[in-house]
């Protein structure tokens, strides 16, 4: 297949990153031909603020790019991951015109709420869900910015005028159960979301066994962005009744003073993906203490594949993703008693964990291998195709 991928990459590096070159390099290898259109929020940097807003709107730049890439090469079908704010919904347009399916990755909750959390003020907000997103506005959801969010807000408003979401997407991919119903509450087409998974390789031999004779496990480990929205003040405050040094913590953000400054936590800084894979390998149990709706983190991919169980918030996906005391636990959000009491439990009960490691490995390999992944996205794509035909022959 002749498969175009566009995606705006963020300033910080993050999972969305890393899941848009996993898929290529996937598709690549299985001998398709892919293309890439890349726009960075660099560009951000030399653009004023009158003409980032329009271009969030209606990217003339995006829709002329699409246009002629595609008429120099003529793709089977576009996949798009991120588009804000510079590639914006311009190029669904441009790909109808060319003729040629979109699928559309649904990495977060950008089409239904302007701050793509569904999160306000350290809590779970559905405010603007299947509605003008006024709430948003009036509350500067957007980086503290109402005249910002505004911009947002009416970006979600003025392609859901147009049909842009219902008419210009042949597929959605939703990451699992609990997020396709978030988007059809939302007033995404039902009949048009798939669920697909994120994928990662299986790490070396040895770091996705596990017993002791292997290697060694004890430990707890965050791997992720110190931010407020990952629960990293809630893991401090429960970590706070453990041994010190009972967890380690992977990653850097604006609360990494806080990290180092706790007394049950262990910062280790960012760190590369051969050493995260490693500290995977040697850990009782990775802790997601998250506040908000992961869509799917695929550090808890990397987790299973290592063999290794998962600590996490009972909030949407993660309660669907963690089959509680199979591949790990489940504690309540923003509860620091009781994510206390579940890490406690954990490094008290390390063959428990162990058994709970061996069942997660067992769920990557039957959910979230390459492989699988590559059949799915393949599928996918000829659903998509096939819904082109229909829609551009109306």
């Amino acid at each position: 297949m002749k498969i175009l991928v566009a995606h705006n990459a963020y300033q910080q590096r993050g999972g969305e990153d890393a899941v848009v070159e996993s898929e290529v390099a996937l598709l690549r290898a299985a001998g398709h031909e892919v293309r890439e259109y890349r726009r960075h929020n660099d560009e951000l940097a030399s653009m004023g603020a009158a003409r980032a807003a329009a271009d969030t709107l209606w990217s003339r730049r995006t829709a002329s790019d699409l246009a002629a890439l595609l008429a120099a090469w003529p793709a089977d079908v576009l996949h798009v991951h991120n588009t804000f704010p510079l590639v914006s919904p311009s190029l669904y347009w441009a790909a109808a015109s060319a003729r040629v399916p979109v699928v559309q990755t649904l990495h977060n909750f950008r089409l239904l709420c302007p701050q793509a959390m569904l999160l306000r003020e350290g809590r779970v907000c559905r405010d603007c869900v299947g509605r003008v997103p006024l709430p948003a506005v009036r509350h500067g959801c957007y980086r503290g910015s109402r005249a910002q969010t505004a911009v947002l807000a009416g970006m979600l408003v003025l392609h859901r005028g147009l049909g842009t979401w219902q008419r210009k997407v042949q597929r959605y991919v939703a990451l699992n159960d609990f997020c396709r119903d978030e988007f059809v509450r939302g007033g995404l087409p039902a009949e048009r979301i798939v669920i697909k998974p994120n994928f990662v390789e299986s790490p070396p031999a040895a770091i996705c066994t596990t017993g002791a004779a292997v290697m060694p496990r004890s430990g707890l480990l965050f791997v992720g962005r110190l931010a407020p929205e990952k629960g990293v003040t809630v893991l401090a405050r429960a970590a706070a009744s453990l041994p010190a040094g009972s967890v380690a913590v992977a990653g850097s953000g604006p609360l990494a003073d806080e990290v180092c400054q706790a007394p049950g936590l262990r910062a280790l800084g960012a760190l590369a993906s051969a050493t995260v894979a490693d500290a995977m390998g040697r850990s009782l149990a990775l802790v997601m203490p998250s506040l908000w709706f992961e869509n799917f983190p695929r550090t808890l991919v990397e987790a299973y594949a290592a063999s290794l169980p998962v600590i996490a918030s009972r909030l949407g996906a993660m309660a669907e993703l963690v089959l509680d005391g199979v591949t790990g636990l489940l504690a309540e959000p923003g509860d620091a008693a009781d994510w206390a009491a579940k890490m406690r439990w954990a490094l008290d009960h390390p063959v428990e964990m162990g058994r709970m490691g061996a069942a997660a490995r067992a769920r990557y390999e039957a959910l979230y291998t390459p492989q699988r992944n590559l059949a799915q996205l393949l599928d996918i794509y000829q659903q998509a195709i096939a819904q082109g035909c229909k829609d551009f022959s109306s």
